[in-house]
Formats: C-alpha cells, sequence, structure tokens
C-alpha cells in the first residue's frame, strides 16, 4: 500500500489531475483545540464502557471456574475470539485491499466537467485524510462483520465436530450429519463471501466515482479501464459464489417450509431443483462474461448476460414452479405426492423419536360394574386427585410457615418409596420470597445478606385428603408427606438418617444474587429455621454458607467487578462483605443448565426432590435442530405451551422452528451448593455426541446416574407435548388418509377454563394399561378429532426413567367406534349433573367459591373413566385457599360424585343400574368429609349413612331446592324459612349418627 500513502503524482496539481490549487495543509483558521474537560469526559466514558465489557466477561469467566466448568468458558470465549478474527479480519482485508487498488487505479487526468468540479470539493476533503480513513473503514467493517461471526459459534462447532447419523436421506443420498451439521456452515460460508465481496464491490464504486474512475455525466467512456477491471472481476467472484450458493439450496429442499409438507415435493423435486440445477450454470458463464470483461472491457456482454441471469432466475425460481403446481400438481395432488407425503411421515417420526408408537384399537365399554370396579381397584385407588395447579394456595398458606417463604404458582407431582409402597406425591419447594420480608426489615443488608435461601420440601400424598373430624384438621386439606419446620414425615423418614439438608441456596424464585459467609470468628448471620413466633430474624437460628459454589468477593477488585456487574455500589461499600464472603447469583436451576451446556434447551420444569439425604432439582435437556430432512418443521413454542406450562422464546435456539429433538441430557443442580452435573441419556444421538466432542468431559457417562437418582427422572414434559402434537398427524401411516386429513386429530382445549383457548395440559398419574395389573407412573393426554368433540384416544408414556420395560414406551388407545364424550362434554355434564348441583348447592348459597380441578382420563373396566377433583375456597383467620370437597366421575353416559373417588364410582354403578352400589349421597359442608387417610382417591369405603338419617338428608336437599325457588320469586321470608328448616334437618341427621 506503499503508493496509497506515498504524496501525489507529479504534473497532477493538487495531485488529483483536476488541475486546482493544492489542498491546504494544517488547521483551518479558526479551528480549535478539543477542550481538556471534552477529552477528559471521553477518556473516562472509554474507560467506564471498557471496564463495564471486562467485568462482564470476567465475571462469567469466575462463575464457570466456581463451578468446576472453567472449560466450557474457554472453549466458548475462545471460539468466538478465532471467529472474530477470522472474519473480520477476511472483511478488513477484503475491503481495505479494494479501495487500496481502487485509489491506485484512479485517473491522473480528467475531463473537466460539472459533475467533475462538484466532486472537486469532496476530494479536497478526502484526499488528506485517506491513510486514516482507509484504516476506519476497513476497521469498523471487519468489526460488525466479526460481530456477526461471533454468534455462528453453534454452527461453527457442530460443522467442526459433526457426527454421522448412519441414515441417507432419500433424495440426494447423503448421509443425514451432512444436512444437520455441515449445510448450515456452509451456507454461513458462502453467504457471508458473498458480503465480504458485494461490500467490497459499493466502497470500491465508490472510490472510482470520487476520483473520476467513473463519470457518470459523460457523453462516452463512463468507466475507466481500471474501474472496469476491478468492478468486473468482484462481479464476476460475487456471480461464481452465487453458483455456489444455488449448489447448496438444492439441499435446503429437503427442509423447506411451507406447502403441503416440510421437504421436497413433486413440484420442488421436478421443477424447483432442475431450476437451480440450470442457475448454477447460468451463473458460472455470466461469472466467466465478467472475467472476460477485465480484457474486453466493454459491458455488453457481461450485461446481456446479467439481464438473462435475471429473467432465468425469474421463470425458473418462480414461473415454472407455479405454473407446475396449478396444472400438474393440483389436479391430481394426492397421487402426485404420495411418495413425498411417505417420505415426510417416516421421517417426521423418526426426527422426534415417535417411530415405534403403534395405536390399538380399544373398543371402549360405556358401561361399569360393581366386579369391573372391583378387578381396576389397583387402578383407581392410585388415582392422583390433588391437582397441582390449583393447590399452590392451600400449600402456601397450610405449610408457608413464614411470609418470607413460597411455593411455586404451579407444583411438581413425584413418587416416594413410603413403607414399601410407590406413592404419587406432590411436592414444592419452600424457597425464599423477598416480598413477604416485613417492611421494618427491608433493607440491602436484610436481603442480600441475611435473607439468603428457602428451606425443606413440601409434599401431600396425591390421593389423599383430611378429614373434618381429625384434630386440627379441616376437611379437604391435603395428607402431608412432609411437612412443618424443621421438615419432617414420610419423605424425612425415607432418607437414610430420618432427616436431609432442607437449606435451598439455588431455586427456582431465589433472590438475584445473596451474598454469604461470615468474618473469621465471627456469628452466623443468615437467617435459617424459625424456631418461634414473629418474623423477626431473631425468632430463627442463624446459619453460614459451606457450599462450593459461590465467587469470593472478600477483595476489593471482586467487589468493583461485581458492583459493576449487578449496577450496586452497596457490595463495594457495606461492612456486611468480608473476607470470606461469597456471591451466589444465576441460581435458578434452569438457567445453571443452560448457562454450562448453552448447546441444550433446557425443559422448563424443574423438579425438586429429596435424594439421599439432600435436596436436588431434575431438568432434562435436548438437542434439536432444523434441518432433518423430510421432516416436519413445528414452532417449539406453541407446541409446548397448554394451560400449565406456558412457554417463553426459547433463547437458545436460533429458530424456534424445529423438526429434530432429542431428550439427550438429564442434569441435577445441588438445592443447596449449586452443583450442577449433566448426565448422557440418549446415548446414540449423533448431535449429543457432536456437543461432547465440543465440550469433552463435560457430560458424564448414563452408568453414572445413581440409582437413588433414577428413581425421581421422569420423562419429561416438553418432549411429550411436542411428541404429542405430531402424533395427532402422524399416527397416520397411508399417504393418501394423511393427504385427505380424515383421521386427523387435535388435543382438545382445557375443559377447566372454557374461556381459554390454551390446550389440556399433560398429567403426570399411575395408570394400568388395558390388561395390566400394576399401574405405571405415565404422563398422559387425549385427543379428539378435527373440529369435533367426542373422544378420539387416550394416549399415556411411561414416565418412571427407573424401569426401562416402561420407559418411553407409548400406549395410544383408539376409538374406532364407541362415541364416548370428549374432555369437554365431560366438562358439561359435570357442570349440568343435577347430582353435583346438588352437592355444591350449599357452598354457592354460602356465597363460596367452586373450582373444578384436572379432568382426568384413564382406561378402567374396558372402558375410560373421567375423573374430576371438586375444589371449595375455604376463608378463614389462614386466608383463603381451595379444600379438596368432592370427587365427581363418569363413565359412559353416567356421572357420579362422592367425598372419595370409590364413593363416585359407586355413584356411577347406582346411577347406570348396574350392581348395587353404596346408597351414600355426595356430603354437604356440614357432614363431613370421610375418615382421615381412607378417604383417599379409591382406597376408602366410607360408612354408610342409617336410613333415617338419609330421610332427613334427602328432607333437607328438598327444603333447598324450595329456598331456591322462593328467592327465584322474590319471597325472601319464605326462603329464609326454607334455609331455616333445612339447617335443622340437617342437624337431626348429623345427631342421629351420633
Amino acid at each position: 500500500m506503499s503508493d496509497f500513502f506515498a504524496a501525489q503524482p507529479a504534473g497532477a496539481p493538487g495531485g488529483d489531475g483536476s488541475g486546482g490549487a493544492p489542498p491546504p495543509r494544517g488547521p483551518a483558521r479558526g479551528s480549535r483545540r478539543p477542550r481538556p474537560l471534552l477529552m477528559a469526559i471521553i477518556v473516562v466514558g472509554a474507560v467506564v464502557l471498557g471496564f463495564s465489557l471486562f467485568s462482564g466477561i470476567w465475571t462469567d469467566r469466575l462463575w464457570f471456574t466456581s463451578l468446576g466448568y472453567g472449560a466450557v468458558f474457554s472453549t466458548l470465549i475462545w471460539t468466538r475470539v478465532g471467529l472474530f478474527l477470522a472474519f473480520g479480519g477476511l472483511m478488513a482485508v477484503v475491503v481495505g485491499l479494494n479501495l487500496w487498488l481502487a485509489y491506485r487505479m484512479r485517473p491522473m487526468f480528467r475531463p473537466h466537467s460539472p459533475e467533475q468540479a462538484n466532486l472537486e470539493r469532496y476530494r479536497e476533503v478526502v484526499t488528506p485524510m485517506r491513510r486514516l480513513l482507509l484504516v476506519v473503514v476497513s476497521l469498523v467493517f471487519g468489526v460488525f462483520a466479526g460481530m456477526s461471526a461471533t454468534g455462528r459459534w453453534r454452527t461453527f462447532l457442530l460443522w467442526r465436530n459433526g457426527e454421522e447419523f448412519g441414515r441417507n436421506d432419500p433424495y440426494f443420498r447423503r448421509d443425514i450429519g451432512f444436512f444437520v451439521f455441515d449445510l448450515p456452515w456452509l451456507h454461513f460460508l458462502v453467504d457471508f463471501s458473498m458480503t465480504v465481496v458485494f461490500t467490497a464491490l459499493a466502497l470500491a464504486a465508490v472510490v472510482h466515482y470520487l476520483y473520476g474512475g467513473i463519470r457518470l455525466q459523460s457523453a462516452s467512456d463512463r468507466f475507466s479501464g481500471a474501474a472496469v477491471g476491478q468492478l468486473s472481476a468482484l462481479f464476476g467472484t460475487f456471480l461464481l459464489l452465487k453458483g455456489v450458493d444455488y449448489w447448496l439450496d438444492r439441499f435446503d429442499l429437503t427442509s423447506q417450509n411451507g406447502g403441503l409438507v416440510t421437504g421436497m415435493t413433486y413440484t420442488r423435486d421436478n421443477a424447483v431443483l432442475p431450476g437451480k440445477t440450470i442457475l448454477i450454470f447460468i451463473a458460472v458463464i455470466c461469472a466467466l462474461l465478467f472475467f472476460a470483461n477485465i480484457v474486453r472491457r466493454t459491458w455488453l456482454l457481461p450485461g446481456v448476460g446479467l439481464a438473462l441471469f435475471a429473467i432465468s432466475a425469474v421463470l425458473l425460481g418462480g414461473v415454472w414452479p407455479g405454473l407446475m403446481q396449478r396444472f400438474q400438481v393440483k389436479p391430481n395432488e394426492a397421487d402426485r405426492e404420495s411418495t413425498y407425503i411417505g417420505a415426510n411421515i417416516q421421517a417426521t417420526r423418526n426426527a422426534f423419536g415417535i417411530a415405534d408408537s403403534r395405536s390399538t384399537s380399544y373398543a371402549a365399554s360405556t358401561e361399569l360394574s360393581q366386579s369391573e370396579l372391583a378387578d381396576s381397584a389397583a387402578t383407581t385407588e392410585g388415582v392422583r386427585l390433588v391437582d397441582p395447579q390449583l393447590v399452590s394456595d392451600t400449600f402456601e398458606q397450610l405449610q408457608q410457615v413464614r411470609g418470607y417463604y413460597s411455593v411455586p404458582d404451579v407444583l411438581d407431582v413425584d413418587r416416594y418409596d413410603i413403607d414399601g409402597t410407590t406413592r404419587d406425591v406432590v411436592v414444592a419447594a419452600r424457597e425464599m420470597n423477598l416480598a413477604g420480608i416485613p417492611e421494618s426489615q427491608k433493607n440491602w443488608s436484610n436481603e442480600k445478606t441475611v435473607y439468603t435461601h428457602g428451606y425443606g420440601l413440601i409434599g401431600a400424598f396425591g390421593n389423599q385428603r383430611n378429614a373434618e373430624d381429625e384434630p386440627a384438621a379441616t376437611g379437604g386439606e391435603p395428607v402431608w408427606a412432609e411437612e412443618n419446620l424443621p421438615p419432617n414425615g414420610a419423605i424425612s423418614e425415607s432418607q437414610p438418617d430420618g432427616q436431609y439438608r432442607a437449606q435451598i441456596y439455588f431455586g427456582e424464585q431465589s433472590p438475584t444474587y445473596s451474598i454469604v459467609g461470615k468474618r473469621s470468628g465471627g456469628n452466623d448471620v443468615e437467617l435459617d429455621v424459625p424456631t418461634s413466633d414473629g418474623d423477626s430474624p431473631s425468632g430463627s437460628t442463624s446459619t453460614t454458607y459451606a457450599g462450593k459454589d459461590g465467587v469470593s468477593v472478600g477483595n476489593v477488585f471482586n467487589k468493583l467487578l461485581y458492583a459493576t456487574k449487578f449496577g450496586d455500589a452497596n457490595i463495594l461499600l457495606s461492612g456486611r462483605v468480608n473476607e470470606n464472603s461469597k456471591i451466589l447469583y444465576d441460581r435458578s436451576p434452569r438457567e445453571r443448565v443452560q448457562k454450562v451446556a448453552p448447546w441444550l434447551t433446557v425443559d422448563r420444569d424443574a423438579l425438586p426432590a429429596v435424594v439421599d439425604g439432600k435436596m436436588v432439582w431434575l431438568l432434562d435437556g435436548y438437542t434439536t435442530s432444523d434441518k432433518f430432512p423430510q421432516a416436519q418443521k413445528r414452532s417449539l413454542e406453541e407446541m409446548t405451551s397448554d394451560a400449565i406450562n406456558p412457554r417463553s422464546a426459547y433463547a437458545t435456539l436460533p429458530t424456534d422452528q424445529v423438526n429434530y429433538m432429542r431428550n439427550a441430557v438429564k442434569a441435577t443442580v445441588d438445592a443447596y451448593d449449586g452443583t450442577v452435573t449433566l448426565y448422557e441419556w440418549d446415548d446414540q444421538d449423533p448431535v449429543l455426541k457432536t456437543w461432547e466432542k465440543a465440550f469433552p468431559g463435560v457430560v458424564k457417562p448414563k452408568s453414572d446416574i445413581p440409582d437413588e437418582v433414577l428413581d425421581h427422572m421422569r420423562y419429561p414434559e416438553d418432549l411429550f407435548k411436542v411428541q404429542r402434537e405430531m402424533l395427532a398427524r402422524y399416527h397416520v401411516l397411508e399417504p393418501r388418509t394423511f393427504y385427505e386429513g380424515s383421521d386427523e386429530w387435535v388435543v382438545p382445549t382445557d375443559p377447566v377454563d372454557s374461556r381459554s383457548s390454551r390446550k389440556q395440559p399433560a398429567y403426570r398419574l399411575s395408570v394400568a394399561a388395558p390388561g395390566a395389573d400394576d399401574p405405571v407412573f405415565s404422563l398422559t393426554s387425549t385427543y379428539v378429532p378435527r373440529n369435533r368433540q367426542n373422544l378420539a384416544s387416550f394416549m399415556a408414556v411411561g414416565a418412571d426413567a427407573s424401569d426401562p420395560e416402561t420407559y418411553g414406551k407409548f400406549q395410544i388407545l383408539r376409538l374406532p367406534g364407541t362415541q364416548v364424550p370428549g374432555p369437554q362434554q365431560i366438562a358439561n355434564n359435570f357442570s349440568n349433573d343435577t347430582k353435583v348441583a346438588a352437592a355444591l348447592r350449599p357452598f354457592i348459597q354460602a356465597d363460596a367459591n367452586v373450582q373444578y380441578g384436572n379432568l382426568l382420563t384413564l382406561p378402567v373396566g374396558g372402558g375410560l373413566l373421567y375423573v374430576q377433583p371438586l375444589y371449595t375456597e375455604r376463608t378463614g383467620g389462614d386466608g383463603t385457599y381451595p379444600l379438596l370437597r368432592f370427587v365427581v366421575a363418569s363413565f359412559g353416559e353416567e356421572v357420579g360424585i362422592g367425598a372419595t373417588l370409590s364413593e363416585a364410582l359407586e355413584n356411577v354403578i347406582e346411577s347406570g343400574g348396574g350392581d348395587a352400589g353404596s346408597d351414600t349421597p355426595a356430603p354437604t359442608p356440614d357432614e363431613g368429609s370421610g375418615s382421615g387417610e381412607e378417604s383417599g382417591g379409591g382406597g376408602g369405603t366410607g360408612e354408610q349413612l342409617p336410613q333415617d338419617a338419609l330421610e332427613l338428608l334427602q328432607q333437607a336437599d328438598a327444603k333447598f331446592a324450595e329456598a331456591d325457588r322462593a328467592l327465584a320469586d322474590g319471597d325472601l321470608q319464605g326462603y329464609a324459612s326454607a334455609v331455616d328448616e333445612a339447617k335443622a334437618l340437617v342437624e337431626r341427621a348429623l345427631s342421629s349418627q351420633g
């Protein structure tokens, strides 16, 4: 570049051949030096910005190192730095070289013209600072290009470490790994190269125009020979790259969305594919014409070639495929697309792990007898009636203990071995809630150094409730499997020493950051287990965190780093931050797993579990792709959103559209010390193998999973939702039936909230397959036909990871001819049933809010049984929270209600005229609700009321009905009289039972 920086040629006044005076040297008259204050502000601003960027990067390094994942950080940072330097440097060099060439090849003399006279003013400004402009322009474009490239670290690492799938696509006969790992990176290289060449071409054209190499107002010779040569070379290179881009686009047809199915179709195979092949040759011919123009230096042939190329792109890329689709495919679309639909069905089922799923015809019975009920006792007695979506307030009111603890809005379902029996348990972690701190205690020291962690697990048996006659109990409250502080119950008793480490420093609701650790020889200051009444820390024991995770902030430099990171000067100034202090942050289990394995998509549902004397969080991680050939693409966010678990956007995915998904990893996060452990789960997944090569040692072998942890691992909820969405269409294996859509299913809307359009959630409960003796912990869902409400099928998948015989095995019961009501119809039946209305009337009259729980479906007695718990809100000194009052059941067309599932089923049999069942009516609020733990989901039989009590209750029910009629007629005196008589009858009925 020495010529560029050299003095202007001799004989060219002004150094530009224009004949003008030389540009003035030195600063212009009247210019001022920058003020010292302004310079100081600029320097300080640059230092602050630089330190802020540095603090973000360095604190990330400290965080990864504290967890033992420093190698992950190193791989990420050096990969990004390498991409930035390589691609930013390439852009800077190419742009700088072409700017230098354009200036060096400028014409020495230019004819005088108004255009050149106008440009002369700009040349006078640009020429003296050409060195600075060359450097600045090159660096600016290089920085932007490098920053763009850093976002491609996933694409680069997948290409560099890509494994083979061992299976070829049906059209190009290439291994699927080429499409998933290689093709995205090759596309990036070509697209980036085209951007570099186009940028260089545009900037070179600007320089040629500025210095007279391009003269738009000239009557002849508008381009100098040097300009023609340089621009022709760049145009030719761009067209060659466009030809390579067309070659890669051919492979993209296997994952192109839109139209009938994702992937290759008749039109794409017979029009688009050959069209792109033709365009490759046209692009190469046009490129050769431009290269020849370097010597010929006439735009005629390149211009004609470029025009023909543009016309060909329109005709071959749009018109021809459109005409073929309209006149050749549409009239016979089912036949034309049959082969491609078949390939799409097979690829989709393979890509989403549903290739082995098969539906079984299930001629569901609509009548249930006493003997069939007895045979199904093992299925019904464990039915989970406690609704995780409704009982959050109940858990919080009864087990919160202090206002600064809270539980999630939606709870989880786990299973524990209690006295030799595996029981479904609804669980929640008791986490710290800073909003609940008393106002008098709210200050930085308390919020950041005292109220640092939650404490213990809360658990309730899924199929039981308390009875009203139990001491200190209100009817309908959960039967606790784990309660109080310090925690105690069946879960604690199942641990090796009868207790577990209960502090929760890392949880879903943990504070943004906490500073832990005491001064040497000082007292513990972190609030631990409450020991007396009152919300003051003095009413609790204190502790000091002693876990592995946490970054030391005992020195001034780290304090300054984190004060900058969190924008909080107290970290630097507070005396509570001492030489032994650690800072805990990024504490959500999902966030921690996502951060140490940024190539995973993590399931939103984190399960708290007590395992081997400690609390851990269990999570699932997925590998995904949108490049699996022929597999159908769908929105991951849409497929995983339902009434319980609406999902926000996936921050780790380059696209929300996916057509491949595997549960590749299961993870644990220690609730006390934050340790993250990743275990290989799908060891046959090529995507996981690729990432294991990129990040060696991060994922442990599947064989390392402790048995105690495996017992609590479950089938992931998001994966099940994705698979049920795909099976709604892809249970059909015959292409013509698939095309017609005559057997398409949909997930029903949530019947509990008829005003919402969200799908019915997937439910975790123990279900026995038809003909099986023992229930299996499962994830379940239902389907209805599109645009209809009756039930189409029932689906369940084995969810117990410790049972390889059932885990991941799909059970799809298809109802081919029997007209079984769907969830929405059943919900309507429940709300309109007279027995249900009579049972709820006293609560409604007392202005109690009635809430319908999860509507469960399970195969029983050769048919399908619907079960739904009914809750009423209790209002009192302890607050408002729902209580389980009734269980409603439906089999066929019959509806039954009772205090327990057993009573409800007896009521169903009685209503259907089957074998004699219990004559016990559904209890009213004043009658009680069973007897202790025997009033569970199906284990309780209930005592039969005496005949005289039944008669009195029937009379009371009639009086309540009379009161309703009086109230409707506006007869308030008659209403009050009838209610008083009804209450008297109820009291007589209760007295008759002793």
